[in-house]
C-alpha cells in the first residue's frame, strides 16, 4: 500500500492499535521530533536576546503555531446552510444545534458557520473581535503527504517537491528586513525543536519547555563545569537559564496553576518570552497529533479543547502585548469529507486556518466556500482549497509588519507574484512598521534557494 492510500473497510483490532496515532508517516515525525527534543536538550539557546531601543509596548508580535497532523476542517467549523454537509460528512456529520455560531442572527445564509463546541474559548474571542477563521485553505502542494505539504507549507514556495531548500520563510523574513527593526532587533524565537520555518542564516532564540532535568542541582552544577572549560558554553547556558526563568515565571496573572499540560507550559512561556521588553518579537511552535485516522470524533475533541485552553493561556500571559499580536495556527493539509473504515478520515486537501490576537479584525470567516456536493470535491472525497496559505501569510506580514509587497512576492515567498495577499484580516494596518521597513522596499539579490532545481509535481486540481 502507497503512502498515500488508506484504509476504507474494516479492519483487524491489532491495525487499528498500530495506527492509533496516525499514519506511519506522522509516526515518523513524532519519533523524529522526540530525537530532536532530546537532542536540543540543555542547550537550547542560540544566542542571547538583544535589547530593544524602539518602545516595546507598541512593538508588533507574531506567532505561528504549526498544527502537525492534518487538521480536518471541516470537523472544527461547519458550513450551516451548505445542503450537502451531512451527506458527504456520514456517520461523523456533526449536529449543528449543538455548535458555536460564528455568525450575527440577520447574517444571510450562505457563508454561515458553526464552530465545534471544544473551542468556546476562541468562540469568545471571536465573539470579541478577536479571532477569525480562514476555511478552504491549503498550502499549494496538494499531494497529501505529510512530510512533503508541512515542508512547502514552512518553505513558503510553489507547489513542486523539495530537493534542496532548507531555509523557511520566517527566517527568510529576518533577514529582508532592515537591521534597525524592531521586529529584527528582538529576533525569532523557536519553542521546542527548531521547524523548517525558523531555519535558516538567521540566528533563532531556541527554547525547549521539556529541559527540567530529574537531577537536583544539575544545572548548577552544569554551570560550573563550563565555568571552567568552556567559557563560550558557559556565557550561553546561563543566558540561556535566564530566559527559561522568564518563560516559567509566574506574573501574577488570572492563569491557572497545577498541572498544566505540556502545551499549556509552551503557549504561556512563549507568551511571556513575546511579552518581555528585550524578548523575541516573532515565534513558532508546533502542535503534533492531528492525524486522525482512527477514532476521529474523540480524538479531535481532546485535541480542539486541550488547544483553546493553551490558547486563551497565551492570550492572558501575553498580557498588554496582546493588542499588537496576531497568533497564526495552520496545518499542511484537510481530511476527506466521509469516515474511513476506523471511524476516522484519512489525508485531503482543504481545511481551516485559525487567526486570534488583539490585532486581529476578528468576527469573520475569510472564504470562498467551494461547497461540498459530490461534484464541487476533489475526486468526490476532499474539500477543495479555494485559498493559498501564502495568501494567508502574505496579508498578516503586510498589514502587522509592515513588508512591502516587492519583498513577500520575491525574497519571503519567491514566485509568488501571483499570490495575492488577504486583506482585512487586522484591525489596522502598521504605518509605524511600513516606516521601520523603508530601507528595504526592494529585493536585494535573488533568493539562493535552488527553485531551479524543484520540479513541479502533479498536484490535485
Amino acid at each position: 500500500m502507497s503512502d498515500n492510500d488508506h484504509v476504507t473497510a474494516p479492519v483487524s483490532s491489532r491495525i487499528i492499535d498500530a495506527a492509533a496515532d496516525g499514519c506511519e508517516e506522522s509516526r515518523l515525525l513524532l519519533r523524529r521530533r522526540d530525537f530532536m527534543a532530546l537532542s536540543a536538550g540543555f542547550f537550547a539557546w542560540a544566542f542571547a536576546p538583544r535589547i530593544a531601543d524602539a518602545a516595546t509596548g507598541q512593538q508588533p508580535r507574531l506567532l505561528i503555531v504549526l498544527l502537525s497532523g492534518g487538521v480536518d476542517g471541516l470537523h472544527v467549523a461547519v458550513p450551516a446552510d451548505d445542503p450537502a454537509y451531512a451527506a458527504a460528512r456520514g456517520a461523523i456529520a456533526l449536529d449543528r444545534a449543538t455548535m458555536l455560531p460564528l455568525f450575527q442572527p440577520d447574517q444571510k445564509p450562505g457563508k454561515r458557520f458553526l464552530l465545534h463546541r471544544s473551542l468556546p474559548k476562541f468562540h469568545s474571542m471571536f465573539q470579541s473581535g478577536e479571532a477569525s477563521l480562514v476555511h478552504a485553505i491549503a498550502p499549494p502542494l496538494h499531494n497529501r503527504s505529510h512530510f512533503d505539504c508541512m515542508h512547502n507549507l514552512q518553505a513558503g514556495l510553489p507547489g513542486g517537491r523539495p530537493r534542496s531548500v532548507t531555509s523557511g520563510w520566517l527566517n527568510r523574513l529576518m533577514g529582508v528586513l532592515p537591521s534597525s527593526n524592531p521586529v529584527r532587533v528582538g529576533g525569532a524565537l523557536q519553542v521546542g525543536p527548531m521547524p523548517l520555518i525558523l531555519s535558516g542564516e538567521q540566528p533563532v532564540l531556541g527554547w525547549t519547555p521539556t529541559t527540567e532535568t530529574r537531577w537536583p542541582n544539575f544545572n548548577d552544577q552544569l554551570l560550573g563545569l563550563y565555568r571552567d572549560t568552556d567559557t563560550a558554553l558557559h556565557r550561553h547556558l546561563s543566558a540561556g537559564l535566564a530566559v527559561s526563568r522568564i518563560a516559567s515565571q509566574s506574573t501574577g496573572q488570572s492563569l491557572s496553576t497545577g498541572n498544566l499540560t505540556p502545551l499549556q507550559t509552551a503557549f504561556r512561556g512563549a507568551a511571556r518570552l513575546l511579552a518581555a521588553d528585550d524578548g523575541p518579537r516573532i515565534a513558532a511552535l508546533n502542535v503534533m497529533g492531528w492525524d486522525t485516522h482512527v477514532s476521529q470524533i474523540q480524538t479531535i475533541t481532546s485535541l480542539l479543547s486541550g488547544f483553546d485552553t493553551a490558547l486563551d493561556d497565551f492570550r492572558i500571559a501575553i498580557g498588554g502585548a496582546w493588542s499588537n499580536t496576531v497568533v497564526v495556527c495552520v496545518t499542511e493539509f484537510g481530511r476527506t469529507a466521509r469516515i474511513n473504515g476506523t471511524n476516522g478520515t484519512d489525508h485531503g486537501v482543504g481545511t481551516v486556518a485559525f487567526l486570534a490576537g488583539g490585532a486581529v479584525a476578528g468576527g469573520k470567516v475569510h472564504t470562498d466556500w467551494p461547497g461540498l456536493a459530490p461534484s464541487q470535491l476533489i475526486h468526490h472525497r476532499d474539500l477543495r482549497a479555494t485559498i493559498d496559505t501564502r495568501s494567508l501569510f502574505k496579508g498578516v506580514l503586510a498589514d502587522h509588519l509592515g513588508v512591502a509587497r516587492s519583498l513577500l512576492d520575491s525574497q519571503i515567498f519567491p514566485q509568488s507574484r501571483d499570490v495575492e495577499p488577504l486583506r482585512d484580516l487586522l484591525k489596522a494596518p502598521s504605518a509605524t512598521m511600513r516606516n521601520a521597513n523603508k530601507a528595504a522596499t526592494a529585493p536585494t539579490q535573488p533568493l539562493a534557494t535552488g527553485i531551479a532545481q524543484f520540479r513541479r509535481e502533479t498536484a490535485v486540481n
